[in-house]
């Protein structure tokens, strides 16, 4: 029987690069984003295809990939239905909570987990994946409201419905505006106006390292913004990447909130 021809992977996913890494496919993986820079030393040498919303389809069908990862929130619809047009396996991915990375982890070993070591790397990112679930999820978190910003001028957080809010939801933070977003679209990242009643109440703003670049700059604007909260900088790749960055973000929101290994 004729062995099947190995596989040609781009990802047009940041997070899911890195964990296409991490699950062991380094040596199949032939395109990524120009924003898919995880892990540095491994991707230096993939070649880049434009960014995550500009792809350069030319250059990529000169690649030839037999797969194309893709995701619902990074990538336009019209760029995944250019692509299936010339490459074989265009795997659309939207996991929408830190629990749904199991699910993400297991459509990329129905593909590729025939591979060397590649099941067993997946399996044990889902063992971390559970157990950071069940610590988390093993602990009381009293509710504080908390405004999210990802962008500035305008101000932009996140809807109730996104990953990056059902993580925070982990430990009792409820983002701010009281919205959903669907799906797709702008909806899932409201802007804010900075009049709105409900600034005068949050408990929390945090300022994401990405994709804006907050800093230490920032945090007086953000104050005033919202003049009875805390504001912190935060680290958004752990709190909005998915894959080999689940498990280790949602310890780093316990300690966000104030879990040590003494707390009770």
């Amino acid at each position: 029987m004729t062995a099947a021809p190995a596989p040609r992977i781009a990802s047009l996913v940041p997070s899911i690069t890195e964990l296409l890494v991490a699950l062991g496919l380094r040596p199949w993986l032939v395109a990524r984003t120009g924003f898919c820079i995880h892990p540095a030393e491994a991707v230096a040498d993939v070649p880049k295809i434009g960014g995550t919303k500009d792809v350069n389809l030319d250059k990529l069908r000169r690649l030839a990939p037999s797969h194309v990862i893709v995701n619902v929130d990074e990538n336009r619809i019209d760029t995944a239905e250019a692509v299936r047009a010339f490459v074989p396996d265009v795997i659309v991915t939207h996991p929408q909570g830190p629990q749904d990375n199991a699910a993400l982890i297991d459509q990329l070993l129905a593909r590729f987990g025939h591979l060397p070591g590649v099941q067993a790397r997946g399996e044990a990112l889902k063992r971390g994946l559970a157990q950071a679930l069940q610590d988390i999820r093993g602990k009381t978190w009293p509710p504080r409201r908390v405004l999210y910003l990802i962008w500035k001028d305008p101000w932009m957080s996140v809807a109730r419905d996104t990953y990056i809010a059902r993580m925070l939801a982990e430990v009792g933070w409820q983002t701010w505006p009281e919205a959903e977003g669907g799906d797709t679209g702008a909806a899932r990242y409201p802007a804010i106006r900075g009049d709105e009643p409900w600034l005068a109440h949050i408990d929390e703003v945090l300022l994401s390292s990405e994709p804006y670049s907050f800093g230490e700059r920032h945090v007086a604007e953000a104050q005033a913004l919202c003049p009875q909260a805390r504001v912190r900088l935060v680290d958004g790749e752990l709190l909005s990447w998915y894959g080999p960055r689940a498990a280790a973000g949602l310890h780093y929101l316990m300690e966000l909130r104030g879990w040590t290994s003494s707390s009770p």
